[in-house]
């Protein structure tokens, strides 16, 4: 069952918090809602649950238009950051009642709910109840909670916010392995953390403002984003104004070159923080080189953050860990393979430095 959102628009109070958004999620694809608070995001979640009502534009369910169905006649699973784990029922009772909810058979309430924490790798907790397990456990009971109702269409808010990084990519695995063996459900992932966007969606639409700003598959953002928004929210990024004219891009005095020829004028130029090589003084025939000093140098255990300032402008460079780090004030070289530099159009215009 796919979701598809035509013309959507909520507002509360007058003020839009999710301006027309039109965006289809395919049957069995997982896609992941990713921008900052207030984004918009988490209200479109809402809207696909029943639990807001757009001012404007229509949701539909596969080929059902449930802009104004109540939540429980929509079929969908949700799973919210807090998990919502009623503490005074066992972890089978909590799984079991969406399905009681629904007015299934006992017989199958107990085959249901027995298939869905085996799923979840939770059959050996049915009988504690939530206070009796940890964060990670209790989002599990309510990820089986979700599925136990069979939904066509699982929603997700921010489900790993509340865990620490370790229980984050244990569950992140645990995710991805979910919709393997549950190939036919759609998946609405909404969060705030680009890393786990890129590790678990199908699609990313990104978004700021209340309004979508892009839309498409994690190697697409993070190789060629359309916007600079997009460069700096999917993966972190190094922009540079610069003003091209054909296989070349000049900033700050400096000829780069590029792989393939742009739209000549402004744009930006974006380039990965992993993509940017530090070195002392630049070889013949090593790519584009740019010179500044230090001013920042972060220790991240495997990896050094180096920040190197370049007329003006701050470049990021995340390298192995370094045996001998720069210190700050030194001159630096940096230097970056012309197929790694992608020119994204400049939103105004702008002036070279």
């Amino acid at each position: 069952m796919g979701i598809r959102f035509e013309d959507v628009t909520v507002a509360y109070d007058g003020t839009v918090v999710l301006d027309r958004l039109t965006l289809t999620v395919e049957p069995g694809e997982v896609m992941a809602l990713l921008g900052p608070s207030g984004s918009g995001k988490t209200t479109a979640l809402r809207a696909v649950a029943g639990f807001v009502t757009p001012r404007s534009g229509r949701v539909w369910l596969g080929d059902r238009d449930v802009t104004r169905l109540p939540p429980h006649r929509r079929g969908v699973g949700m799973v919210v950051q807090q998990y919502a784990l009623f503490p005074h029922l066992r972890v089978e009772q909590n799984v079991a009642f969406g399905l009681k909810a629904q007015r299934v058979p006992r017989a199958q309430i107990r085959t249901r709910v027995a298939a869905a924490l085996e799923m979840t790798g939770m059959a050996s907790y049915a009988r504690r109840y939530p206070r009796e397990l940890s964060g990670g456990q209790q989002q599990r009971v309510a990820i089986a909670r979700a599925l136990a109702i069979r939904p066509g269409v699982l929603l997700l808010d921010e489900p790993l916010s509340a865990l620490d990084a370790q229980l984050r990519s244990g569950m992140l695995t645990e995710l991805a392995r979910l919709h393997r063996e549950l190939p036919d459900v759609s998946i609405l992932y909404v969060t705030h953390d680009q890393g786990e966007a890129l590790t678990l969606a199908d699609r990313i639409a990104v978004m700021k403002d209340a309004r979508l700003r892009d839309v498409g598959t994690p190697g697409q953002l993070y190789r060629a984003p359309r916007t600079e928004f997009t460069a700096s929210f999917v993966g972190g990024a190094n922009l540079l104004p610069v003003t091209v004219t054909g296989h070349a891009a000049r900033f700050a005095g400096t000829e780069l070159r590029l792989a393939a020829p742009g739209t000549d004028g402004p744009a930006t130029l974006c380039v990965r923080p992993h993509l940017l090589t530090l070195g002392g003084e630049a070889a013949q025939g090593s790519g584009n080189t740019l010179r500044g000093r230090v001013t920042g140098l972060q220790w991240r255990g495997a990896t050094h953050r180096v920040t190197v300032t370049v007329a003006g402008h701050e470049l990021t460079a995340e390298t192995p860990e370094l045996r001998e780090p720069p210190a700050l004030g030194a001159e630096a070289v940096l230097r970056f393979a012309p197929e790694d530099a992608v020119l994204v159009p400049a939103p105004g215009g702008h002036d070279e430095r």
